[in-house]
């Protein structure tokens, strides 16, 4: 006798996830972790800082965290002017530590606010995890999924794998060519570059970013499994001593610098990154230059 033929049967069983009536109560409550990803410019930290102010606003408790945010430790901002303090992250930051901390001082946390999510290493993606599943803490992360070599940074890399919902985030950020914008190329004179294990922070052109005539600082990269290659002075290898932060990149590039020796980044889209083509005029107007 088949499923159909036996009217006890319910013959969507063995294909639905979804538990029976009777025992949906048993089914554990967890959190949920959302990733938004897009390349430079695209607002992703305006949508983080936008975020955290309505779940607050709901009475909803939460933590800031960063990791190499572009203007220094400690903070996550946005180009168009708003800032927040933030605990700032590094590689050997325990997360399931950072919310038991802040319960042991009183503190209820709801949700995580990540910045700079592809900083994180991948046990620190796990460890975003393990509290969704068991803290039921809501876990937002922000950040670039490719490296100047559109390669998936590792921390990137495990939230496609681990995240319940991916939002891609695209507030006109253009190719020079006017398609979307999606990989965001390393410039160094007029050569895209395709090599290098750097940690590079660059500087915006003509105060383009900080709205107030200052200099807004840009996203750093990181590619750990990159070949070294000969870096520009504010370039940080993996084979330094010790841990260079962002605002020490900055500082560490001579002010007479030349033209010749310029990191900046450049969005493109697929075709014009695939090519190596910056455009009639090198598009440099308004993009993140180091010099």
């Amino acid at each position: 006798m088949t499923a159909l033929e036996n009217p006890g049967v319910d013959p969507t069983d063995a294909l639905s996830p979804v538990p029976a009536w009777g025992s949906r109560r048993e089914v554990p409550n967890v959190g949920k972790i959302k990733f938004s990803y897009g390349p430079m410019d695209c607002g992703k930290s305006t949508l983080a800082l936008q975020i955290d102010h309505n779940l607050a606003r709901q009475g909803r408790q939460g933590l800031l965290l960063v990791s190499n945010d572009r203007s220094g430790p400690g903070q996550i901002t946005s180009r168009i002017g708003i800032t927040r303090e933030a605990l700032e992250l590094d590689l050997d930051t325990d997360l399931r530590g950072v919310v038991r901390r802040a319960w042991e001082q009183g503190t209820h946390v709801d949700y995580l606010i990540v910045d700079e999510a592809q900083f994180l290493s991948p046990v620190q993606v796990e460890q975003l995890g393990e509290l969704a599943d068991e803290a039921t803490i809501d876990v937002y992360c922000f950040g670039i999924a490719t490296d100047f070599r559109s390669m998936l940074f590792p921390g990137a890399r495990r939230l496609f794998e681990l995240a319940d919902e991916l939002q891609p985030v695209q507030v006109e950020v253009l190719c020079w060519c006017g398609l979307p914008g999606r990989f965001n190329a390393r410039v160094c004179g007029d050569e895209v570059q395709r090599t290098g294990d750097t940690v590079v922070v660059a500087d915006t052109a003509d105060g383009g970013d900080g709205g107030d005539g200052s200099a807004g600082a840009g996203d750093g990269e990181y590619a750990p499994d990159a070949p070294p290659a000969v870096l520009p002075a504010a370039a940080h290898t993996s084979a330094d001593d010790g841990d260079v932060s962002v605002a020490e990149v900055n500082r560490a590039t001579p002010p007479t610098q030349t033209d010749s020796t310029t990191v900046r980044y450049q969005v493109l889209c697929r075709r014009h990154y695939r090519l190596g083509d910056l455009g009639p005029a090198g598009s440099g107007h308004g993009q993140l230059r180091l010099t």
